[in-house]
């Protein structure tokens, strides 16, 4: 007599496919931990190239606070370990239009400069009356007048009566709305309070056609030189003017401005030449990660008498800081 136990072929098959299905389901989670633990690295990962940009981009910022650092300064620019680098751009921030500056007081003379850049913008003479009228409007401290081409002030639009807070005020201002719209359209505007004469020596093209007796091929002569072969301004090649009592304007830059003696003193109140007002626009990377940090500063330098003097300036004060933006 035989004894013992059998297991049919149909009893196989089952266990076969049960192993196999816990099989699967112990691969599904190995993977599915394998993933998430990937997923942590990675995001872990992400997480210190967001902090090393942003160390990167503030330690551009600071190095450029420096005084005895310029814009063409080749410490502005480093590259480090692990793809990690900064680069720094420094502008002079009174080439740009004070607009503030431009409309106190309502002098015909600042108002003319705003008006001409405008026109060179493109605006049409019935739409820059409004502008401009709904801008004296705006930064007016006496509310009792009304300029004839701004409009009424009702409940839903009532101007400050003070001067304009930051450049994006404009987009508050009745008329601006389509020249606010466009890309670009803040680039030759500030509000900084230390700004008021325009810096040629950062002056855009526009800026510069707008000062009064500025002819458009003196101009293009003048921004040729002042920017070298590169066409950049702020790099080793540009032509450097001889500034013996900055911000006065050195006389090789009203020579090559093909301005006259008496041209020239008719917009002397209104220029200067490499002011201490900067903007600093650091932009830190690691890796793919960029991060960016922009600064105005009140950065003053003295210049060196003598032998000592050659291109050296030592602080006179300390940089003041108007604003600082992570961009």
């Amino acid at each position: 007599m035989k004894t013992g136990s059998t297991i049919s072929k149909p009893d196989q098959g089952a266990a076969l496919l049960l192993a196999l299905w816990a099989l699967f389901l112990l691969s599904a989670m190995v993977i599915t931990w394998a993933l998430n633990i990937n997923s942590r690295l990675t995001s872990s990962s992400n997480a210190n190239r967001v902090v090393e940009a942003e160390a990167m981009a503030s330690s551009g910022a600071e190095i450029a606070l420096n005084p005895t650092i310029k814009p063409d300064s080749q410490n502005l620019h480093m590259k480090f370990a692990a793809g990690e680098k900064f680069d720094v751009q420094m502008t002079g921030e009174c080439g740009r239009l004070n607009l503030n500056f431009l409309t106190q007081g309502e002098d015909p003379t600042k108002l003319a400069i705003l008006r001409q850049y405008l026109s060179l913008k493109g605006i049409e003479l019935n739409d820059l009356d409004s502008m401009m009228d709904a801008l004296l409007d705006w930064v007016s401290p006496n509310k009792g007048l009304h300029h004839l081409n701004a409009p009424p002030e009702t409940d839903d639009y009532r101007p400050p009566h003070a001067p304009l807070t930051s450049v994006d005020d404009l987009k508050k201002i009745f008329g601006w709305e389509e020249f606010t719209s466009k890309p670009g359209w803040d680039k030759d505007f500030t509000v900084v309070g230390n700004c008021g004469a325009i810096d040629i020596a950062w002056a855009s093209r526009d800026v510069l056609r707008a000062l009064p007796g500025m002819g458009e091929d003196s101009v293009d002569r003048f921004l040729q030189l002042r920017q070298g072969q590169d066409g950049i301004d702020g790099t080793a090649d540009d032509f450097q003017f001889t500034a013996t009592n900055p911000p006065q304007v050195p006389q090789e830059a009203i020579a090559a401005l093909g301005l006259k003696p008496q041209q020239f003193q008719m917009i002397l109140p209104l220029v200067q030449y490499k002011g201490p007002v900067v903007r600093i626009v650091s932009i830190g990377k690691s890796g793919d990660v960029t991060r960016s940090v922009e600064m105005i500063v009140f950065k003053p330098t003295t210049p060196l008498g003598g032998a000592a003097g050659l291109g050296a300036s030592i602080a006179a004060g300390r940089p003041q800081v108007f604003s600082w933006k992570e961009l």
